[in-house]
């Protein structure tokens, strides 16, 4: 039976952090893996300004997703316009995600399960249920919940199902 192809691949680009930063991620997800690096050779670091045998583009997969990461220098930077969303289950995968993707992370980034990692890259730390505490035809609860939400940096997910009690 063939791969199945992944149409669409986040590419991120980084001043010059690619592959750290794939390996930061890929040591937080289970199933992650590099796939490959390529790097630049003498023309390539020439024409870029990059040294040679540094990382250009980074092929790695966070829980089966395939993302390409490139080193392109200094020219453009993440912004809260796009982020990534970890779905989690229990609280202890909230506080795995948020401890780990937080670290080195700016603080003042953190907000209603909002956080800004080590090289500027915007995460979501979601409980999987938050929709369902949300839209249970309630707007008095759903109201609760998001006053709940909006008081905290990292989700604490039994405070979300108290709200909504």
């Amino acid at each position: 039976m063939a791969t199945r192809f992944q149409r669409i691949t986040p590419f991120l680009w980084f001043d010059a952090q690619a592959e750290e930063a794939a390996e930061f991620y890929v040591s937080i997800f289970d199933n992650s893996r590099i796939r490959s690096v390529a790097r630049y050779d003498q023309a390539s670091a020439q024409a870029s300004g990059r040294p040679e045998g540094a990382a250009m583009t980074v092929d790695f997969e966070l829980d089966g997703q395939r993302f390409t990461a490139l080193n392109g220098g200094p020219h453009f930077a993440f912004t809260e316009a796009v982020s990534f969303v970890v779905h989690c289950d229990t609280q202890e995968e909230i506080d795995r995600y948020w401890d780990r993707l937080s670290e080195g992370g700016d603080p003042r980034a953190q907000q209603c399960g909002w956080l800004k990692d080590r090289y500027g890259l915007s995460w979501q730390i979601v409980p999987r249920e938050l929709p369902a505490l949300l839209g249970r035809g309630d707007s008095g609860k759903a109201g609760k919940v998001m006053q709940a939400l909006l008081s905290m940096k990292k989700p604490d997910l039994a405070a979300l199902r108290a709200a909504a009690a």
